[in-house]
């Protein structure tokens, strides 16, 4: 599941969800088809986000759930992501395990 920030995600139901394991073109893909979508790419905001980023974050994460089974839920909020260029970062992230 992807989304952007509290309103989008709790009153606008705005996630896409795919299953695990993605690729990276799955990432894009699922950050595209989000209707907040326009705020990582410039509405408003200063400029252009790193997509870049935010679609290694995911595909690693698809990775790391392929690899422990042993994780029943991964929540990470928020993510920070950067002008083009400059990264993202996790800023906290919560894990269940079996």
């Amino acid at each position: 599941m992807f989304g952007l920030r509290g309103i989008f995600v709790e009153v606008l139901r705005d996630v896409p969800f795919r299953i695990v394991p993605i690729t990276r073109d799955d990432a894009y893909q699922i950050i595209r088809e989000t209707k907040a979508y326009p705020i990582l790419e410039e509405y408003r905001t200063g400029g252009p986000k790193d997509m870049e980023a935010v679609v290694e974050i995911l595909f690693n994460v698809s990775r790391m759930l392929e690899k422990i089974k042993a994780i029943k839920e991964l929540d990470l909020n928020p993510i920070m992501v950067y002008e083009k260029g400059k990264g993202a970062k996790v800023v906290d992230a919560r894990i269940f395990l079996e």
